[in-house]
């Protein structure tokens, strides 16, 4: 499979069964709650994801390779772990750039939706 066809799964079953060797070692990830480097540090923020959000899901509405730059765009969703289990969504885009290795050496998260906003729908109550 082609990095693109990874990527695709990877967003279907998010974020269960990560492809982590698709990332270099030090890989360069950030969004707007995070930056940071290293793919173990990477695994750690999704293991993180995996054990408080419930429901968690990516919807992939695009992918784009041009060259060594791949462009996704997504709306990740959830429940969150409170007792009304408000649902909260998130639209954005992700870039990402290959190393020489064909491996993802930065992974930089761009959300539509802002960060306020994300806080305020924790606190619609019955939006499930």
């Amino acid at each position: 499979m082609n990095i693109i066809d990874i990527l695709k799964a990877d967003y279907q079953r998010f974020p269960e069964n990560q492809t982590y060797s698709i990332y270099a070692a030090k890989v360069y990830f950030q969004d707007p709650l995070n930056k940071f480097t290293g793919v173990e540090r990477y695994k750690k923020m999704i293991t993180f994801i995996q054990t408080w959000l419930l429901n968690c899901k990516m919807d992939l509405h695009d992918i784009k390779q041009d060259g060594n730059n791949i462009k996704t765009e997504w709306t990740l969703s959830w429940n969150s772990p409170l007792p009304w289990k408000p649902k909260v969504a998130i639209s954005g885009y992700s870039e990402l750039t290959l190393d020489t290795n064909n491996l993802i050496c930065s992974h930089v998260d761009y959300w539509h939706t802002p960060l306020f906003d994300v806080v305020k729908q924790n606190f619609k109550f019955g939006n499930r």
